[in-house]
Formats: structure tokens, C-alpha cells, sequence
């Protein structure tokens, strides 16, 4: 990397997980978008055909005369060809297949237990946590050992255990989670003030200011505002006149996309009851709750206006992606350079120096920015991100309510990390029968058949001491 009239040229980007169909053209997009930053791209995936397609896609999008940023895509055969010498690296990938994530999320449906994503919390994130934690186990000790001093941004779901087992692999790693949960809920505090008349246009969402802290996808607001309005206020009082009725952008645009949109009413609810915003979706935000409560069965999903996602859509889904990767590849379709509402690669050029802001990131909890987490929890708060620095902005205790909450989850990480580089069917039983969806609906007999019954579907992807 080098720089040059204000700008970081020739800057190294690993892309580890460089064959997505789906995310790899929203970071494309904002590269292109991005005219002080330029580079290469370099594009590492088991499966090599999906990577090649990307390098057409991205060094296409780059020519492009609209495109301000200019990257060259190449793909590397291995993980040390794509680390070395890299500046950043990024991960992005899907651990194991759909039908993987199938168990996951409908083995224990057989027992009652309902999981709205099962990409992070409950039996699905845990079991997912298992394949994902020694895939990144590989990765970490290949960055030690290529690329020590890169910065490592992970997009990779269950976020807080992929950062977790990265520092216990690779203690000085520099690495962070990336989310954009949070953006949402300052987009519905930007539309909430609008509606009720406090600003005549809707407010960019960096301008609503917020203290974050929690755990991915279970954070929470003690602070809003914008331009000196106390946004609790605002926000209690639309709560109180539409709690029935929720909030949606557009309530077409919710019904079409209902597998992931939803009313926000599992966040007024929790406003209610706990005093702090939410600030998840309500899909995320539900499986971190008791199994009786949001998640009780589907009518009771339904009644909060919010949706389980199936997997068999996802895997529909997946072959839409699949004909859109060759329609873009073969150049007969064109990616829609707008802006996405990601902000991996701002945060990319103020970790270069090129500008300075504050951000909601996944680290682990060293520096005390929640004082009564523990140090090696990986927890979410603001943090200013400068030239090679990312300062953790401390946000305070969780108030006691919201710790008991979250505390079951963080006990849980730590259990599941041992498990899975110990091969531990044990702690994962000791995890599914503390993990709130569950816990008290299950017996200890039926504990063990479903976590039986979930580890064989996936142990395809598991290292041989499951076997």
C-alpha cells in the first residue's frame, strides 16, 4: 500500500470466502463507489469456479466508466498465496451447505423449539458454531503465520465466536466483526422522527447517535439522539400510539419480502418491558429471548409480525444467485452501483488514515467497554476507527435486567468455543440446556437425542474426534 494525492493506492485485500454470491457484489459495489482507495482484490474460495466468476464481475464493474474506484480481482489457489503480503483481509463465508444449515434450523422444530434465523443463537448457531470455529481456526493460523500485521474483518456468522476463536488462536490478531443490525434501528429511529413530525425529510442515519452495547445481533440502545432531541421520548411515544400496528418502510415491501422483513413490534416490546431500544432485527432479537415468548410456535411468530425463515427458500434463493452470477459473469446483466448501506469500506479507509468516525464493532471485551462482561467476551460497542487503530469507546454496565439477558449467551460462547476444539458433546448438551430458546422445555434425554441427532447432519463438517 502506498499514498499518493490523499489517496492509499495499491492497497492488498485477501478476500477469504471470495466466491459469495450475493455479498461479494455488495463489497464490489462500495469499492467501486470509493474513489480514494484502489487495489487489488484477491479472491480465495474452496470452490475456485465461483471465485473466477467474481474476478469477471469485479474487474467488469472496475471498467466500468462510472466506477471511481479501480481494483484489479485475481484469484489465488491457496490461503498463503492470498495472505501474504495482504493489507486487509476479509472473510466472508458459508460454513458447510444449505443442507447443513436444514438440521439446524428444522431438527429441533421436532421438539417445539422454532428459530426464526439459526445462523447465530439457539441450537442452530451453536451447532453452526461447531463446523464454522475450525474452519476459522485454519484461517487464524494462516493469518499468523502470512499475514501477522493485516487487518482482519469478519462478516461470518455466529459473529461473536468467529472474533472469539480468532484472538484465542492468534491473540494479537487485529480483528473485528462487522454488522450492519444496528444501522436498521437508527434507520427506524430516522423514519420514527419523521412520522411525527420533529423533521420534514427523513434524517440520514449517521446522524442519529447512539451508544451500543450488547453482544451481536443482541444489542441495545441506552442512548439516542438527534440534533439535541432526546430520541427515548420520541420513540416511547410512537410506541405507545402504534405498538399494534408497528413500523415498516413500506408495507407492500414487507409482505413481498416476509421470510426477512419485519414490524419492529418484538422492539417495541422489549422497549417496554426492559427501557433500552433494541437495536437488532426482530428475527435475531427473538431467538436470544425464552422459547415462550416470541418463539413460541409459528401463530405466535405471526402475531408478531415477523417471519421464520425457511430453509428450503434460502436454497431457492440460492439458485436465483446462482443464474445471477452467470448473467453478471457473461456480462448480460450489470450491478446497480448504488450506494448499499454497508460500512466495511469506510471503516477500510479510516483504518488507512484517510479519514476518521466512530462505528459499532464486534471486539473482544479487553478494555472493559462493558465493565460487567467479561474480559474475553467479544461484545458490541462503539469504536473510533482511525490510521491503523480501533479505539473501543467504553458504554457502560448493562443494566441489570438486560445482563441477565445477555450473561446466558456469554457463558454459552465460552462453551461452545471449548467444545468445538475439544470435540465436547458434553459442553454442547451443558450449552443447549442453558441457552434460553430451550432451557426448561426440554428434558436432559431429550437434550442428548437432539443434540445427537443435530451434530450427525453436519458431521461432513466436523474434525475427526466427532467420528
Amino acid at each position: 500500500m502506498r499514498y499518493q494525492n490523499n489517496r492509499a493506492e495499491d492497497l492488498q485485500i485477501a478476500y477469504v470466502g471470495g466466491g459469495s454470491r450475493g455479498w461479494a457484489w455488495t463489497f464490489m459495489t462500495d469499492l467501486a463507489r470509493e474513489n480514494e482507495l484502489s487495489g487489488t482484490i484477491r479472491l480465495y474460495d474452496i470452490d475456485r469456479a465461483a471465485a473466477e466468476n467474481n474476478a469477471r464481475i469485479g474487474n467488469h464493474i472496475s471498467e466500468r466508466p462510472e466506477a471511481v474506484g479501480k481494483w484489479e480481482y485475481k484469484v489465488y489457489d491457496t490461503l498463503q498465496d492470498a495472505l501474504t503480503g495482504a493489507d486487509f483481509v476479509v472473510i466472508s463465508i458459508l460454513p458447510g451447505t444449505f443442507d447443513e444449515m436444514e438440521s439446524d434450523v428444522h431438527a429441533p422444530e421436532k421438539y417445539g423449539i422454532y428459530q426464526s434465523v439459526g445462523d447465530t443463537a439457539g441450537p442452530g448457531g451453536m451447532i453452526r458454531a461447531l463446523r464454522t470455529l475450525p474452519m476459522f481456526v485454519t484461517i487464524a493460523e494462516a493469518i499468523k503465520a502470512y499475514a501477522p500485521k493485516a487487518w482482519v474483518i469478519n462478516y461470518t456468522n455466529p459473529m461473536s465466536l468467529c472474533v472469539k476463536v480468532l484472538y484465542h488462536v492468534f491473540p494479537e490478531i487485529k480483528a473485528f466483526g462487522c454488522c450492519h443490525e444496528v444501522f436498521g434501528t437508527q434507520e427506524v429511529l430516522a423514519g420514527i422522527l419523521q412520522r411525527e413530525g420533529y423533521v420534514t425529510e427523513k434524517p440520514d442515519r449517521h446522524d442519529i447517535n447512539v451508544n451500543v452495547l450488547g453482544i451481536n445481533h443482541f444489542t441495545w440502545f441506552d442512548y439516542a439522539s438527534y440534533k439535541g432531541i432526546d430520541l427515548f421520548p420520541v420513540y416511547r411515544d410512537y410506541i405507545n400510539k402504534h405498538f399494534n400496528e408497528g413500523y415498516t418502510e413500506d408495507e407492500s415491501a414487507h409482505w413481498a419480502n416476509k421470510y426477512f422483513s419485519c414490524k419492529h413490534r418484538v422492539k417495541f416490546d422489549l422497549f417496554n418491558k426492559y427501557g433500552l431500544i433494541a437495536a437488532a432485527g426482530d428475527r435475531h432479537l427473538a431467538e436470544f429471548m425464552p422459547g415462550y415468548t416470541y418463539l413460541k410456535d409459528p401463530a405466535t411468530v405471526e402475531s408478531w409480525d415477523f417471519g421464520l425463515t425457511p430453509v428450503s427458500w434460502r436454497k431457492e434463493d440460492l439458485e436465483r444467485r446462482l443464474e445471477r452470477s452467470r448473467k453478471l459473469a457473461s456480462f448480460e446483466e450489470e450491478v446497480e452501483l448504488k450506494p448499499t448501506g454497508e460500512e466495511g469500506i469506510l471503516l477500510i479507509k479510516a483504518l488507512c488514515g484517510l479519514c476518521r468516525i466512530v462505528s459499532n464493532v464486534n471486539i473482544p471485551n479487553t478494555a472493559g467497554q462493558i465493565p460487567n462482561l467479561p474480559a474475553d467476551a467479544v461484545v458490541e460497542t462503539n469504536a473510533v476507527f482511525e490510521r491503523d487503530a480501533i479505539r473501543p469507546i467504553s458504554a457502560g454496565e448493562l443494566p441489570k435486567q438486560i445482563y441477565d439477558l445477555v450473561i446466558p449467551h456469554v457463558l454459552n460462547h465460552e462453551r461452545i468455543l471449548k467444545a468445538a476444539l475439544t470435540c465436547d458433546k458434553h459442553l454442547v448438551r451443558k450449552a443447549f440446556e442453558t441457552d434460553p430458546l430451550i432451557g426448561g422445555r426440554l428434558s436432559e434425554t431429550e437434550i442428548a437425542s437432539l443434540v445427537d441427532d443435530m451434530i450427525k447432519a453436519t458431521l461432513k463438517y466436523l474434525p475427526e474426534g466427532w467420528k
